[in-house]
């Protein structure tokens, strides 16, 4: 080829990742030493709630009764069982008390109170053998988890005719945040092993196996250094830890795949090992940048939403792209130029091929061109029959129904499940389902009396309780008559809202703050998708110079999701294969689950759709030829984007065996949109829409065309403005 007989055109960037390439290796690796120390104990800093808008009503109200009535909003419970004698039994009540009592003195803890101190009926269980002693603990996260830590052993166990079990909010967050850190252990475990097969049955070499797994390895340490200096400066949860390795494993070994399948394919022309470097960043590096720039932004959008729970997620995951992506653009150029030829060395796959004849390189992707040619031979029956599937697939998303994150979160095995799950089961009247009001400002005892009778009045009110009085402000405890977050505890949090009072009130309780999390996500909704759909937009068109191309490309990636959000519905939230996965099923979704996933896998798909269209791209400026360019592209794209969505559902599997259900249904229902994506969409939808829109697929208003020619990157050598290619759809396939 003339590229291999020309000088290689070695641009600013290859000179400056190529230069010295022992001495860019040798920083990388000191700084990756460096990320491991920065990022050590990282999940111990990070939080396990965040689902609350920090500025809702709820939340102010939650604040205040903590600061104010530590008593009224209890986050430690014991759950005492006295076995076969009464919880009234004078030797139970007799070491029930000194447990209280004991429990007051502890430092950090405050509003202790229990059902032999109150006779509460609602602290006592139905069969009169199970009792609670509630309390609150204080301080920040970090500080109830440290509290606890030291508290809960000298409590929990048998004590003399007692039988104490540790539950509340703090000890189901602590267990999830300890869950989490030992789930995601084993997923690396689970994950790293298989991908390490996986690439070197794509590679055959060992060598070019262990490029990608090592890239993936630095970008999550690094994110994890990241999210560890993150924490000293605003909440991060610990659930990104899984997006981080997910995504670190996952786009840089897409990435690396794309860039060593790039090199290898200049290698086996005859080009020299620099020239190659030079034509891989030229081409398959621009691409790289283009990829990680639209999967970074579909991440960024999570940082309109105000639930910090959102925003870890764009952290962790913005981290982890940018460094995979510089990771691939910076440490894997260095290594292949060191590498050169070698880069083949150790082909594992030798005995595999013994008594076979190899397959040339004419061979390679013949079975993506064949189905490229039959597809778009029967564009129209494929372009309707996948799209009819895919909604059909998303149509039991109809029926989502939105609730917030629990206990039942955890395995059934979690101590903290097991005490709420005796409460919900046990206890009378609808625990954990109460309204809070905080009423502020000076009044009279008639005046608080009157507003009781009101809250009384109302049609979903199935008590009231209180008010309970310091200085100018009071609480009331309302009891709805359904459950604790069905849509008429809900509505009876805007009557409640809505209520006429002779002071400040604030509505709180787990139906509000669901109310107020629904209310902060459809308020910015529309921003973050706006956001996505117009910067995604914009750099597809940067990369092909098309108007249609772009609006085909986020079209389908939202039509590529639908099976991941029918298939959220119909399992975890219908309880399907609930028991083959280990998970309870509480007959809704958590309300910020869907916007994650959505920004997730929208962000994947782009990823996968950008390899495409750059190889389509390449083609098609140098042929003009439209049909030949797609089967090109799926031919040259489609067995790298397979395997490196395999890869990446592998990981997010490997995620999917956590213990939470929450992490549960990320990581599986991330791993079915991926999936779909690369087997469905671009492999079926995209070669047929493509087909039907022709040579419209890449017109553009000349005024956009030279913005194009001016500013848009694409891989393969910038085309010449020569004016309209001539027609040759009639050439090549044949259709």
């Amino acid at each position: 080829m003339t590229e291999v007989n020309r000088p290689p055109r070695v641009g600013g960037w290859t000179r400056l990742v190529t230069a010295r390439p022992r001495l860019s290796l040798l920083a990388a690796l000191v700084l990756t030493v460096l990320a491991v120390l920065a990022g050590s104990g990282v999940a111990d800093r990070l939080g396990s709630g965040g689902w609350e808008d920090p500025d809702a009503q709820s939340t102010y109200a939650t604040k205040a009764l903590e600061r104010e009535f530590p008593g009224s909003q209890p986050n430690l419970l014991l759950l005492i069982d006295t076995g076969a004698a009464s919880v009234d039994d004078p030797a139970v009540a007799a070491e029930a008390n000194r447990l209280t009592a004991r429990l007051a003195r502890e430092k950090g803890v405050t509003g202790v109170g229990s059902y032999w101190a109150s006779k509460a009926p609602a602290l006592r269980a139905e069969d009169g053998h199970e009792a609670l002693i509630a309390a609150h603990i204080t301080g920040d996260e970090k500080t109830m988890g440290d509290t606890l830590d030291r508290i809960a052993p000298s409590y929990r166990g048998t004590r003399g005719p007692l039988t104490v079990k540790v539950g509340g909010i703090v000890a189901v967050r602590h267990e999830m945040q300890t869950i989490i850190r030992e789930d995601l252990t084993r997923a690396e475990m689970i994950a790293l092993p298989i991908t390490l097969v996986l690439l070197v049955m794509v590679f055959g070499s060992a060598v070019a196996a262990l490029l990608p797994l090592g890239i993936g390895i630095v970008a999550i340490l690094g994110t994890n250094a990241v999210l560890r200096g993150l924490s000293e400066f605003t909440d991060v949860s610990v659930f990104a830890m899984n997006l981080t390795t997910a995504l670190g494993l996952g786009l840089a070994i897409d990435y690396a795949l794309f860039v060593v399948r790039r090199f290898r394919e200049e290698l086996s022309t005859g080009a020299e090992p620099l020239t190659a470097v030079a034509t891989t960043l030229r081409t398959a590096g621009r691409t790289v940048l283009f990829s990680a720039l639209t999967v970074a932004v579909s991440l960024a959008a999570m940082l309109v939403f105000p639930q910090y729970f959102l925003r870890s997620f764009a952290y962790a995951g913005i981290a982890v792209v940018l460094l995979a992506a510089g990771a691939a653009l910076i440490l894997l150029p260095a290594a292949l130029v060191l590498l050169g030829h070698r880069v083949d060395s150790f082909d594992l796959r030798r005995l595999l091929r013994r008594g076979r004849t190899p397959r040339s390189s004419g061979e390679e992707g013949t079975a993506w061109a064949r189905t490229a040619t039959l597809v778009m031979r029967r564009a129209p029956f494929f372009a309707l029959a996948t799209t009819a599937v895919l909604v059909l697939l998303g149509l039991p998303f109809l029926g989502v129904k939105f609730g917030t994150a629990d206990d039942r979160q955890l395995p059934t095995t979690a101590e903290s499940h097991a005490v709420q799950q005796h409460i919900r089961d046990d206890f009378p009247g609808n625990p954990g389902g109460g309204l809070e009001i905080l009423a502020e400002g000076a009044a009279t005892q008639p005046q608080y009396a009157a507003y009781k009778e009101r809250i009384a009045a109302l049609p979903e009110v199935a008590g009231v309780d209180g008010p309970l009085v310091r200085g100018d402000s009071a609480y009331f405890t309302v009891l709805p008559k359904g459950e604790a977050v069905d849509d008429a505890a809900q509505r009876l949090v805007g009557d409640l809202r809505h209520l006429d009072a002779p002071f400040d009130t604030k509505v709180t309780g787990t139906a509000a703050v669901l109310v107020d999390s629904k209310h902060a996500l459809a308020e910015r909704l529309p921003w973050a998708v706006a956001f996505i759909a117009v910067v995604t937009l914009l750099l597809v068109f940067l990369l092909t110079g098309s108007v249609l191309i772009p609006l085909q490309a986020v079209l389908l990636n939202a039509l590529s999701l639908t099976a991941m959000f029918g298939a959220v519905v119909w399992v975890f939230q219908d309880g399907h294969l609930s028991g083959l996965l280990g998970f309870t099923a509480t007959g809704s979704i958590e309300t910020t689950l869907p916007v994650l996933m959505f920004c997730v896998a929208f962000g994947l798909s782009m990823d996968y759709g950008v390899f495409l269209l750059s190889r389509i791209k390449e083609e098609y400026d140098r042929t003009g030829d439209h049909r030949e360019a797609v089967r090109h592209g799926l031919q040259r794209t489609g067995g790298l984007i397979t395997a490196a969505a395999v890869i990446l559902a592998v990981v997010m599997v490997a995620i999917g065996t956590s213990r939470v259900t929450n992490t549960k249904m990320l990581g599986l229902g991330i791993a079915l949109a991926v999936l779909m994506d690369a087997m469905v969409v671009r492999s079926l939808l995209v070669p047929a829409i493509m087909r039907l829109t022709g040579r419209a697929t890449w017109w553009a208003p000349a005024p956009l065309r030279r913005f194009h020619q001016r500013f848009g990157l694409s891989e393969g050598e910038p085309a010449q403005d020569a004016g309209p290619l001539p027609d040759r759809d009639k050439v090549g396939v044949p259709g």
